[in-house]
């Protein structure tokens, strides 16, 4: 029936139960591992077995002595599936303080493998500081030298004496190193006695003193729990004042970017309002010059006066008769052209035949 019904529904419909099924199996999957986990860890008479045999509805197998409990392993694998809510939780709780303690071991590593690391970046930047120091100097002192002055004596002495120079600085630091061992196990001794001296009179703490260590390590605890939040808090602080100062500062550079942009349009105006000033001069000097000549023209217009008709009829025929002895000399001048041309050819003629 149930194979039937799942047939008659839609694809949709069992695609979700599908999903959701699988989401269930995850659940499962996980719990039951994390329940095989403590199982693997705790003995049969451990906080397990007390956790089971509390259970009310408990089989009478799981009460008994702890060889029945192992010859009964499967019973109880099969209460496994009946553990109260609480008891989940309770199992949870202390999965998720394990882990807790396991990320806080890894990260207590970790800040310890970082401080290392730290240390020794340290001292190869200061190793490496040095090295290229004393690469400077070689190259400053005998490099420039030996260049300069190729195969010659004074080149080879400064290297020498560079070279000594060096010796001599390593043997003041090992002398100088050797001192402060000297020093330092002098202390070291001297402080085991004061140890030992400190153990053989009992001048140990006692347990009221060490109550009063631990209230200040308390005390001192929660200060530096609150310095830290204040710390956090300044952190977050910063952040924001950070986020704050850079919003400004793109501001900024968008103002100035801005700034030299109207600056230049500026500019350009002022160019073009100086060529327009200047324009606008010299249309005001040939508006005065148009109005001065307007003003002589008016003034000739004013005193003009028409000739008669006749000068003028006389003029225009004078003209006429002009403009016809014109073309008849212009005739007259091409034909002489020509003839002088004809003459050139046949002199040319008589230059080249004689």
């Amino acid at each position: 029936m149930a194979e039937r019904g799942l047939a008659a529904l839609p694809l949709p419909q069992l695609r979700a139960q599908l999903r959701e099924a699988r989401y269930a199996n995850a659940l499962l999957r996980t719990e039951t591992e994390m329940f095989e986990k403590w199982y693997c860890k705790m003995e049969p008479s451990g906080p397990l077995l007390q956790l089971l045999t509390e259970t009310p509805d408990a089989p009478p197998e799981l009460t008994q002595t702890r060889g029945r409990y192992k010859s009964k392993l499967h019973g109880a694998t099969d209460y496994f599936g009946g553990l109260t809510v609480e008891q989940k939780c309770e199992l949870a709780e202390r999965e998720l303080a394990e882990m807790k303690d396991e990320i806080q071991r890894l990260k207590e590593d970790s800040e310890q493998t970082l401080q290392d690391l730290e240390a020794v970046t340290e001292e190869a930047d200061v190793w490496w500081a040095d090295v290229k120091k004393a690469i400077t100097d070689f190259e400053k002192d005998i490099i420039s030298t030996i260049s300069s002055k190729k195969g010659s004596v004074i080149a080879s002495e400064k290297l020498l004496r560079y070279m000594e120079e060096k010796n001599r600085q390593r043997d003041l630091l090992r002398e100088k190193l050797r001192l402060k061992n000297y020093l330092l196990k002098g202390y070291k001794k001297k402080l085991q006695q004061q140890l030992r001296q400190k153990e053989q009179m009992g001048e140990t703490l006692c347990e009221v003193r060490l109550q009063q260590l631990q209230v200040r390590n308390a005390q001192y605890q929660e200060k530096i729990d609150k310095k830290n939040q204040e710390l956090l808090q300044l952190k977050l602080t910063s952040g924001k004042t950070a986020q704050v100062l850079n919003f400004y500062k793109r501001k900024l550079q968008d103002a100035m970017e801005m700034s030299t942009s109207l600056m230049k349009d500026i500019s350009q105006r002022k160019e073009l309002l100086g060529k327009i000033e200047r324009e606008a001069a010299l249309v005001e000097e040939q508006r005065a010059e148009a109005e001065s000549v307007n003003w002589q023209l008016r003034k000739q217009l004013s005193d003009y006066g028409v000739p008669p008709v006749l000068s003028y009829v006389q003029k225009k025929m004078a003209v006429t008769d002009l403009k016809n002895s014109l073309k008849a000399w212009e005739r007259k001048t091409a034909v002489a052209e020509m003839t002088l041309q004809s003459y050139r050819r046949a002199w040319n003629q008589v230059k080249m035949s004689g």
